[in-house]
């Protein structure tokens, strides 16, 4: 008599390093919400200019000062009856560009430096780790002071500036991950079937590199926001009419007596974006530590 076949038990797929984050952080309210307002920030920033009926730097003498909501104007006019609303979406957007570019640049240097020095060793590192310490040595603000006075004050130049000071932190935290990982298995591994260091940095070491720095970035977006409000504070940063949130805030502060609004909203902006990404950022942490699995 022939047996029937006995069916097999359905294999259990295992869940993930990445599949766990993200379980864990859809449960993170703080984080969800963080990321909820802060897309309605972007799409505001932009798509909003385009759909306000006042240019950002369209000047109108004869509405100099209007508080919000009068003659069209949502969140009132400035000194040269200029539309807040039109320049706090254009300012949030200069300020989530310079952001989102300038920890571009500092990411890009700041991990190919790290891992270099962290996985090659010896002289190099040794040699790569004190340039670092010597760009660390020099005052933030002199650096940007000396680039604007060599190569003139323009947006791309802050761009640059911002980050070309703060990978300088990403490429430390990158090369002590590397050590870390370049002696584990996989990395041997991958030594003993004959790939070079390159290949090796490239295909093994960054990869695994990919929870830390993604932490990383979520607050290292906020630091140069606030890097380029100081800037900008200063009057060494975005050069009127363009407009940033640094900016606002700036003017907001001189006229905070005449037009108390001037300073609120653009503030209001600034600290809920501030928070949107550090909720961020402490959500991907708790998310990605694999001690909490």
């Amino acid at each position: 008599m022939r047996r029937a076949p006995v069916a097999s038990a359905p294999a259990v797929k295992g869940r993930s390093l990445w599949d766990d984050a993200r379980r864990r952080l859809l449960r993170n309210r703080a984080a969800v919400a963080s990321v909820a307002t802060l897309a309605l920030l972007v799409l505001a920033a932009a798509v909003g200019p385009y759909l306000t009926p006042f240019a950002y730097d369209q000047v109108d003498k004869a509405d100099v000062w209007m508080p919000p909501l009068t003659n069209g104007h949502l969140l009132g006019t400035d000194a040269l009856g200029r539309d807040l609303l039109a320049r706090l979406l254009t300012g949030l957007r200069v300020s989530l560009a310079i952001g989102l570019v300038a920890t571009t640049v500092s990411l890009l240097i700041g991990v190919a430096w790290g891992a270099t020095a962290g996985y090659v060793g010896g002289k190099l590192d040794e040699a790569m780790m004190r340039i670092v310490d010597v760009l660390y040595s020099l005052p933030f603000i002199f650096f940007v002071i000396l680039l604007m006075v060599t190569f003139g004050s323009n947006i791309v130049l802050i761009f640059v500036a911002i980050g070309a000071v703060e990978w300088l932190t990403m490429s430390r935290i990158v090369r002590g991950q590397t050590l870390t990982l370049k002696n584990k298995e996989f990395v041997e591994a991958a030594r003993a079937a004959g790939l070079g260091r390159t290949a090796i940095v490239a295909r093994h070491i960054v990869p695994n590199l990919l929870g830390p720095v993604v932490v990383y970035v979520t607050l290292t977006i906020p630091a140069v926001i606030l890097a380029e409000s100081f800037l900008s504070f200063l009057g060494l940063g975005v050069q009127p009419p363009m407009a940033s949130l640094g900016v606002l805030i700036a003017g907001g502060a001189s006229d905070m007596e005449l037009a108390p609004w001037l300073l609120v909203f653009p503030s209001l902006v600034m600290v809920v974006t501030l928070m949107c990404f550090n909720f961020i950022g402490d959500g991907l942490r708790d998310a990605i530590d694999p001690k909490d699995r």
